[in-house]
């Protein structure tokens, strides 16, 4: 049901913002050049690399080890602050890389180096916006942007999702959190920490199925 849900409302969405992509893409052309779109590996549902893409925010380096603020642009720093370069993982949703609600995708690392928290964000598919992105976004520690994947994973329902879906409006149209905390970090009473034997349920979940699909893959 939540697969079908996202397939639709990814179809409907892409075809509202079409024009929207061709003016964001013409654009980012004109300031930036190509290429138009960024894209970069990152771990989706049970550890199954995918390619993410994003509206390029940033110009090409002008010199060898430039830093990634230097090479951002105006109208990049716009984008990502409204989210907007988040835009083509719409494609990634239809893909079925990702979901709309989830824990957003974090750059690769060795699978060995994963806590079993971390591990356990991996049950499910990363989504484009998620409950730690409405409590705080970049404001976050990373620990506590796990807790909160955590949290939403063993709580998450329609109802939740929605709430989600309301805040990310919210949160995208006032920019908050998206610059580190201007203010003390609230989540309110529902940003439980989760306790060990729900990140080790999880995490244990995740492993099983990652376990299961590198099997299926030598047996092909």
């Amino acid at each position: 049901m939540r697969r079908t849900v996202d397939i639709l409302v990814a179809v409907v969405a892409g075809i509202a913002l079409l024009p929207l992509f061709f003016v964001l893409a013409l654009t980012i052309l004109t300031v930036m050049g190509n290429p138009v779109l960024f894209r970069q590996a990152r771990p989706g549902l049970h550890n199954v690399p995918f390619i993410i893409l994003k509206f390029s925010t940033m110009r090409a380096p002008r010199y060898v080890g430039e830093p990634d603020h230097e090479r951002t642009t105006r109208l990049g720093a716009v984008l990502r602050a409204t989210s907007l370069d988040e835009l083509p993982q719409l494609w990634n949703i239809l893909r079925g890389h990702m979901s709309f609600i989830g824990p957003r995708p974090l750059p690769i690392r060795p699978k060995e180096s994963y806590t079993s928290a971390e591990r356990a964000r991996l049950v499910i598919r990363p989504g484009l916006t998620g409950w730690a992105q409405v409590n705080g976004r970049n404001a976050l520690r990373p620990q506590e942007r796990t807790e909160l994947d955590i949290w939403y994973i063993c709580n998450r329902s329609l109802s939740l999702d929605l709430k989600i879906l309301f805040l990310t409006v919210v949160r995208g149209l006032s920019a908050q959190g998206v610059h580190g905390p201007l203010e003390p970090h609230k989540t309110g009473t529902a940003s439980h920490v989760p306790g060990d034997t729900e990140i080790a349920g999880v995490a244990e979940r995740s492993s099983e199925a990652a376990g299961s699909r590198e099997l299926e893959r030598g047996q092909a």
